[in-house]
């Protein structure tokens, strides 16, 4: 195993000849996956897992703060991981921050993605004249300074708001262990990389056709972010907005989500 794999707890699964890469957005590993992962093990494809520099399954000690400062780094390491792996073309499935990583990683090297699928993902979380993101800057210097004071206590709150469903539901304790799992301070410093990012800019530069999925009521990113993203990115585009609540989809109404996401795995946009 090389060195990026092992930093990144990268795993293959099955034996087909297209790769699809599932990368995780922040506060999760790639145990967000557990439920699409099982349906994607057959003669067609080969399952790339791996998790975020950051997240609570990797060394702390080799999260560099300068380094994840932009997201620009993250998309480093994606290229470094397929490099690696000779990964020479990929369906690239990015949930929240990690669409808007694959879609700076695509438009470095736009032939080792022959598509983006993005779930809840946006690419600015501040509103701005003419822009829609949901936050103002207030409100996240009030959800960093929660963070800062008492990082158990915000990931209590933080989790069912973002999952949208009570503490005793198994996706928010499931999302609460992963979060709780991040060291507090590079947890603090992810989120205000994230939530500080805009990436509106570099969108029309963007190839690759991209599936854009999102739920109906999202307390991260609006609706219109997803139509945003469709509007703007600079190649073919689809957008699916489904019957689903909360930010991460995938975990709390797999089976809703699963379909969904097979459906855009296997199937290109209809010219």
């Amino acid at each position: 195993m090389g060195i990026v794999e092992e930093a990144h707890n990268v795993k293959v699964l099955g034996s087909g000849s297209r790769f699809i890469v599932l990368a995780h957005g922040f506060g999760t590993d790639q145990s967000v996956w557990k439920h699409l992962v099982p349906h994607l093990l057959n003669d067609d494809f080969r399952v790339l897992l791996y998790d975020n520099m950051g997240a609570g399954t990797t060394n702390p000690d080799y999260f560099d703060f300068d380094r994840y400062s932009t997201l620009q780094g993250y998309a480093y390491d994606l290229l470094a991981i397929l490099e690696e792996l000779q990964v020479r073309s990929c369906i690239f499935v990015g949930h929240s921050v990690s669409g808007m990583i694959g879609t700076i990683a695509s438009i470095s090297r736009p032939d080792l993605f022959s598509k983006l699928i993005m779930v809840s993902a946006s690419p600015r979380y501040l509103n701005d004249v003419d822009y829609f993101g949901g936050f103002e800057q207030e409100d996240l210097d009030q959800l960093f300074d929660a963070m800062a004071a008492n990082y158990k206590a915000w990931c209590s709150g933080w989790a069912p708001m973002a999952i949208g469903g009570d503490m005793e539901s198994v996706a928010v304790q499931e999302f609460s262990r992963t979060l709780f799992n991040m060291r507090p301070d590079i947890a603090l410093s992810v989120l205000q990389t994230i939530f500080q990012s805009d990436m509106r800019q570099v969108l029309s530069l963007v190839t690759v056709p991209c599936h854009i999925i999102q739920s109906k009521k999202d307390l991260a990113v609006p609706v219109v972010v997803a139509e945003y993203l469709h509007q703007h990115v600079g190649g073919e585009s689809i957008v699916e907005v489904m019957s689903t609540e909360g930010h991460l989809p995938q975990l709390s109404s797999p089976d809703i989500v699963v379909p969904v996401l097979l459906r855009h795995i296997c199937h290109d946009i209809a010219a």
